[in-house]
């Protein structure tokens, strides 16, 4: 099996060929966007952390806008600052060069705004002028990463969208390629059947500890998580409870054994499947997914969802009829002949399959033709200071 992708310096590939615009502080987000609107095949990245946070967070930050940078589907980076940030921009450009091209601009030494935008600009066009003749080349799937998210969810998630798309996760973990799934609270109350998948204990242990890490997080503020009710939307979709929804949701990691626990936005070490501790939001759960070197996300719905990320194709899966005909521009595969009896989970899985290596070697997903391109968010551990 194989796809179509850009081959990196760091001999990883590309599923796309961005300029990434990366903002290192909210203060320049819309810097970062105006500047990527004015450049071809460049796409931004705004998020609203920094600065003023405690150091846990300034650091994971950091780290985090590293890996998001050095994405596969990254070809360059331009960095844009403020200039009195937490986070700086010279900093999060020199964690990255020598791995692809980057430049940096910040707009306290440019001399305000609109001085700064034309400088990113002059160096977003001297950036793309070094990739923009890459060319695509075959690649064996065990070179692609594929992180799998829900939500929207709804019955119908749990008995075919998830299952369909854990069929693909254990054909492509069978042929070495790596697999990412997360969502802590969406699997508590399951959390021990993961365990059991555990390649060793160590790993069991991480995944159990990171399940009670959250849940006394929540403790602090006062919220027991456990027995709680899902989302209003899950339950008008027809999920009851929280240990409900998490049973549907590890259908979407498949069968094969669990070979690690990441950290938010931690890459993999070796090929695998893997769990990582996100939040069940998107913008952050995809940060997270991004930043660990995913070159595809693929999404469950059933009441459907939109968004997508801006340099990572987010493919579409659903399984309720009624959303694939309401939404069926927004939907990449339908898998709803599972409810209607048509087609078994086995055969909508390597449907699913299919559309990832496509997406990968160049299709567009229904989120990049709608240009959904979804929001950075990363996850954070202390208060705002």
């Amino acid at each position: 099996m194989e796809f179509l992708g850009f081959r990196r310096g760091d001999e990883s590939f590309g599923v796309r060929n961005y300029l990434a615009v990366v903002p290192t502080v909210g203060c320049v987000a819309d810097l970062a966007v105006e500047a990527a609107r004015q450049l071809s095949m460049a796409a931004a990245l705004p998020h609203h952390q920094g600065c003023c946070q405690p150091p846990v967070d300034l650091r994971r930050c950091m780290r985090v806008l590293t890996n998001l940078c050095l994405n596969p589907n990254v070809a360059a980076v331009l960095v844009v600052g403020m200039g009195c940030e937490g986070v700086s921009a010279e900093g999060l450009a020199s964690a990255v060069r020598g791995s692809k091209p980057v430049e940096a601009v910040d707009v306290q030494s440019c001399g305000g705004y609109l001085e700064a935008l034309r400088e990113c600009i002059n160096a977003g066009h001297n950036l793309l002028l070094e990739v923009k003749d890459w060319s695509r080349e075959p690649v064996d799937i065990s070179k692609l990463t594929v992180a799998v998210k829900c939500g929207a969810s709804d019955a119908t998630s749990g008995i075919a969208s998830n299952p369909a798309v854990g069929a693909a996760v254990d054909i492509l973990v069978d042929e070495g390629a790596t697999v990412v799934f997360g969502e802590t609270t969406e699997i508590i109350g399951a959390e021990h059947l993961l365990a059991k998948r555990a390649a060793s204990r160590e790993v069991a242990e991480k995944l159990l500890k990171t399940v009670h890490r959250l849940e006394e997080r929540a403790k602090a503020v006062g919220v027991d998580i456990r027995g709680g009710q899902p989302t209003p939307g899950n339950i008008r979709g027809g999920i009851t409870t929280l240990e409900e929804k998490s049973l549907g949701a590890i259908a979407k990691a498949g069968s094969r054994p669990l070979a690690g626990v990441l950290e938010y936005g931690e890459k993999p070490a070796k090929p695998g499947l893997y769990f990582m501790d996100t939040p069940g939001r998107e913008p952050e759960a995809m940060t997270g997914f991004a930043a660990c070197g995913a070159q595809v996300i693929v999404f469950t719905t059933g009441r459907g969802a939109v968004q997508g990320f801006p340099v990572v194709p987010v493919v579409k899966v659903c399984g309720n009829p009624e959303t694939c005909k309401k939404l069926r521009s927004h939907i990449d595969v339908d898998v709803s002949g599972i409810i209607e009896g048509v087609e078994s989970i086995e055969e909508a899985g390597r449907r699913v399959l299919e559309e990832v290596l496509a997406v990968a070697s160049g299709k567009p997903c229904r989120a990049e033709l709608a240009g959904c391109q979804g929001a950075v968010e990363i996850y954070v551990e202390g208060p705002i200071l």
